[in-house]
Parts: structure tokens; C-alpha cells; sequence
């Protein structure tokens, strides 16, 4: 299958705040660092490759809306704490159509009981969780080799 070649990295709430926010789950990369290696990554595959983040539902909403007005063929999300909230970001998700995959840095499983659930793991193509930054990396390379649910 041919893989991915305009990317979408989404981030929620607070990922703005990485390298300096709970190292213990989230680790010390910088949102900046971690963008940086998956657009010489994509770069270096052929892709294209943008990051998008807001601590703002509604602006995370309308990028995701703008992802299908820009050819977006695949989106890697960390909805990050709108992963436990937000029915608007799912639905946003279900109408534009296009297959993503969720990660988050740390393992939401070992943590506290409301972050086990998430409001979009049932629609993605795949979850990774607890890989920290790495997650991304995974996420981006299974983007650049498949397209769509398998």
C-alpha cells in the first residue's frame, strides 16, 4: 500500500508546555524538538509534513476541518486532555474522514482513572501510549508505509 505523503501533527492542550511539564510522564523533549525530527523524517521519506497546537478546542476543531481543504491524507493526534472530553474533536475526526493515529506520551492505562478513557481510540487506526516521544515517531512511520484502517 502506498503510504502517506501530506501529514497532519495535531496537539491539545498544554503540549506546548513539554520539556518543562512532568518529566515524569511526559519526558524532557520540547514539542519544538519532537516537530523538528518528524519533519526531517517525513522530509527525508518524500512526505510532506505540518504541526499544528492549541490549547483551544474549538481552533484544534477548525484545523482539523481545514485538514481535508488541505489534502491531508493521514493526521497523528495527541488530543492530549480533550482525549477524555471532547465529543466536538471526535465528531470532527468521524466527518473530515481521514485516518489517523492517537498518541500519547505517557501510558494512560497507569494512570488515574477518568485518563483510561478516551473518545477517540475506537475510530483510530491505531493507539500508542506510553512510548513518550518515540510514539510519535512510530505513529509517523506507520503513516508513511500504510494508508487507512488494516
Amino acid at each position: 500500500m502506498a503510504g502517506a505523503k501530506n501529514i497532519l501533527v495535531i496537539n491539545g492542550p498544554n503540549l506546548n508546555l513539554l520539556g518543562a511539564r512532568q518529566a515524569e510522564f511526559y519526558g524532557t523533549d520540547t514539542l519544538e524538538a519532537i516537530n523538528a525530527r518528524l519533519e526531517k523524517r517525513a522530509k527525508d521519506a518524500g512526505a510532506q509534513l505540518a504541526s499544528f497546537q492549541s490549547n483551544a478546542e474549538a481552533e484544534l476543531i477548525e484545523r482539523i476541518q481545514q485538514a481535508r481543504r488541505d489534502g491531508v491524507d493521514y493526521i497523528i493526534i495527541n488530543p492530549a486532555a480533550y482525549t477524555h472530553t471532547s465529543v466536538a474533536i471526535r465528531d470532527a475526526l468521524a466527518a473530515v474522514g481521514i485516518p489517523f493515529v492517537e498518541v500519547h506520551l505517557s501510558n494512560i492505562f497507569s494512570r488515574e482513572p477518568f485518563r483510561r478513557e478516551s473518545y477517540f481510540s475506537d475510530l483510530a487506526v491505531g493507539v500508542l501510549s506510553g512510548l513518550g516521544a518515540r510514539g510519535y515517531e512510530l505513529a509517523l512511520d506507520f503513516a508513511l508505509g500504510s494508508r487507512g484502517k488494516e
